[in-house]
């Protein structure tokens, strides 16, 4: 009873006394920003002089988050995750995915496959990362066109860019969870080897179980076939050989995942920069949730190639009868090599150069037999040179190039004498050439930026489909205007040219993780985007507050549109259409004292494409924090949010509900002799055991971790 009594004074006191941790360093809290540099920018600026709210999210705060880089941002202004279990998840920024939110590695591309399915982890680890950053506006335009939600990056550590002040330093950090009995160690060390030569070691270990969730009731349909499904009460309407019940489940089955990194970098540092190399290996297995074996062989039918296709029950019922989930084996290797020269010479301050090589892989796998198999080499480059002031403008411009080959392999499904592959896709060479720059200058009381990208892209496909080439401009503006103290009014507006990729163009075959079937088209034309956004921003002595309000509209936009469906198995045609994403962001926040910072949240996005609803766009959330900052090295943080049902919905998805999170966090900071410290963590999350949904995810209708527990201990020396 008292456990009960305890968590309704919480939710209270949540809702009553909300606030912004200030560890999530929202642009709201531009006092605290303004003392970080984001990585991903050449230019040496702070985050009060970027055009659009970018969040930055620091060493100490990631290592209490998931360990996928999705659900480590999922809860920042804007953003969401498309979870595919807990090994893999991407981050949804505004609504949009995929490639249209790009993830770096350090500035760099990370040349994995995540871009072709959620399943696919992003090889990047947010437990070893200094900082993440999220980045808009024109900046976006130094990585990438098209990314239209944003441009996340995670800023490592393997290669050193100073000498340690005492020679040695490092940090080693354990956490324990219990929603998935996760188990989760980290360490990174680096030290000075002579004057000029700093050695860095780093790693990661996790393991973590089939995760808890609540009033979890799991769809059975013929116990001898093993199926098991959830919320799909329709998936075999009128097939009368098929009988169904349900059992209460308190763990998602094929949630598991473990998994380990190990960076080694080196660099040699002089006065004038540094020059660095790293080898990193990162190994993964995780399962898949949400798979159906009585959908293999399924495909487009012969005489009818729009609607779905699948053999009959008993065919194929027994030759899975006793295996498991589908689950991932993966390894990387990769390779990187960077650079930094300051003067480098006359009418230039900085040059940059950054190389690197990704051998990828990984197998899907029904317990020992293997499904499916990636392979992706990939090349990334990129030189930038900063140069001194002109007419009072700054800036940097730059040449990449970039090149990626995938292989696919797997066996082919036969149905009634009629072959369906048994791969995504034939095997691809994508090559990128692309010029950039940036520049800005202050005008009186307004901040201007402009950024500009040339890309051009040739796809090698080994098929009898036709090759790609073509060509993409895009520009975007960007002002700042301090028009009163402490006010700031913001306006950003690009046009932007995303060229597709090689699954867009040439899929055609099934992805049995996804239960899908997918078809590109080679025809597709550049998509084009007009954006704009709007941002208004406070900052007082005591209240801050930041609204942003933005509209994009797209021509050619390439989405995967559902032709039909069989229960949850999907026939996918890649297409374009006319859409538009529109939305808001809002935060605000009041020091009550110099220990408690209270504040409300929001944010909303809709998504059309052709006039219909489009498709995983997230429902609206609202919510209050309160941030507590006690003497003596005690700190906390109560939140409240409500996410809204979502019941925009497109053709071919299911309604999802709306939940209450509420989650507490305990922390302890001490100093020890010999700039040694460290820092203990309790974290509470979904107190109230709520059904969580998420209606972003492909797995939509498989539940999200109930309520579960954090504590870890971090050692600094």
């Amino acid at each position: 009873m008292s456990f009960h009594k305890n968590l309704i004074t919480l939710s209270i006191f949540a809702v009553v006394a909300p606030a912004v941790f200030a560890d999530e360093a929202n642009l709201s809290n531009a006092q605290q920003l303004e003392t970080i540099q984001l990585k991903a920018h050449p230019l040496v600026q702070t985050a009060a002089d970027f055009a659009v709210a970018d969040q930055v999210v620091e060493q100490k705060v990631l290592v209490e988050r998931p360990t996928t880089i999705g659900d480590a941002l999922a809860d920042e202004l804007g953003v969401y995750s498309n979870q595919y279990g807990t090994g893999s998840s991407r981050p949804v920024i505004r609504g949009q995915d995929g490639p249209r939110v790009k993830v770096l590695q350090h500035a760099s591309e990370t040349a994995d496959v995540s871009t072709l399915s959620p399943d696919h982890t992003v090889t990047v680890d947010p437990i070893l990362a200094k900082q993440v950053e999220v980045i808009r506006g024109p900046s976006t335009l130094l990585y990438g066109a098209g990314t239209v939600g944003g441009l996340v990056n995670v800023t490592d550590q393997k290669i050193p860019t100073q000498i340690p002040a005492d020679g040695l330093e490092g940090t080693v950090g354990v956490r324990y969870n219990s929603g998935s009995d996760e188990k989760l160690a980290s360490a990174g060390v680096t030290a000075a080897i002579g004057d000029n030569f700093a050695l860095r070691v780093e790693g990661s270990k996790r393991k973590a179980n089939n995760y808890i969730t609540p009033d979890y009731w799991v769809e059975h349909h013929n116990d001898e076939a093993g199926h098991e499904d959830h919320g799909h009460d329709d998936a075999h309407e009128g097939d009368e050989e098929h009988e169904t019940h349900f059992d209460k489940a308190r763990r998602v089955d094929n949630t598991f995942a473990e998994g380990q990194t190990v960076n080694i970098g080196g660099s040699w540092i002089h006065d004038r920069g540094f020059v660095g190399v790293s080898y990193s290996n990162r190994q993964d297995k995780y399962g898949l949730p949400g798979h159906s074996h009585e959908y293999h062989g399924c495909g487009p039918d012969y005489d009818n190639p729009n609607i779905i296709e699948c053999p009959p029950h008993d065919d194929h019922g027994d030759d899975h009868a006793h295996h498991g989930g589908p689950w991932v084996d993966l390894e990387s290797h990769r390779y990187d090599v960077r650079a930094e020269l300051d003067q480098p010479f006359s009418g230039f301050d900085k040059l940059r150069a950054h190389a690197s090589y990704t051998d990828y892989e990984h197998d899907e796998l029904e317990e020992s037999e293997v499904i499916s198999n990636f392979k992706s080499k990939g090349y990334d480059a990129r030189l930038e040179l900063v140069h001194k002031p002109v007419a009072g403008w700054e800036g940097v411009f730059g040449t990449q190039y970039s090149q990626q080959k995938i292989n696919l392999a797997g066996g082919a499904e036969e149905h009634d004498g009629h072959s369906h592959s048994g791969v995504l896709m034939a095997d691809t060479k994508t090559e990128k050439y692309s010029l950039f720059g940036l520049e800005h200058k202050q005008f009186g009381d307004v901040h201007v930026e402009l950024g500009a990208r040339v890309e051009h892209q040739k796809i090698d496909v080994d098929s009898t489909q036709k090759d790609y080439s073509d060509t993409g401009v895009s520009g975007s503006a960007a002002a700042n205007w301090e028009f009163a103290p402490n006010y700031k009014l913001s306006v950003v507006g690009s046009h932007q040219q995303r060229l597709p990729l090689a699954q867009e163009l040439y899929a055609d075959g099934i992805h049995f993780a996804t239960n899908t079937y997918e078809r590109g088209n080679e025809d597709l034309d550049v998509e084009k985007s007009n954006n704009l956004e709007l941002g208004l921003h406070y900052e007082g002595e005591k209240l801050d507050y930041h609204v942003h309000v933005y509209h994009n509209w797209f021509d050619n936009y390439i989405y995967g549109s559902t032709t039909d469906s069989e229960g949850t198995f999907r026939l996918v045609d890649y297409k374009q259409d006319k859409a538009r994403f529109y939305g808001t962001e809002a935060q605000l926040g009041y020091a009550i004292n110099d220990a408690y910072k209270v504040s409300l949240f929001g944010d909303y996005v809709r998504g059309k494409i052709d006039g219909e609803n489009a498709p995983r766009v997230p429902a609206g959330r609202l919510g209050t924090k309160v941030e507590a900052d006690f003497a003596d090295g005690w700190s906390g943080l109560a939140e409240y949010y409500h996410v809204f049902k979502q019941d925009q919905i497109a053709s071919y998805e299911q309604e999802t509900q709306g939940y209450n999170m509420v989650n507490v966090g305990l922390a302890y900071a001490g100093a020890m002799a010999n700039n040694q410290d460290y820092r203990v963590f309790f974290k509470a999350n979904n107190l109230l055991d709520d059904q969580v949904y998420s209606h972003t995810s492909f797995l939509s209708n498989i539940p999200q971790v109930g309520r579960n527990f954090t504590v870890g201990l971090e050692y600094n020396f």
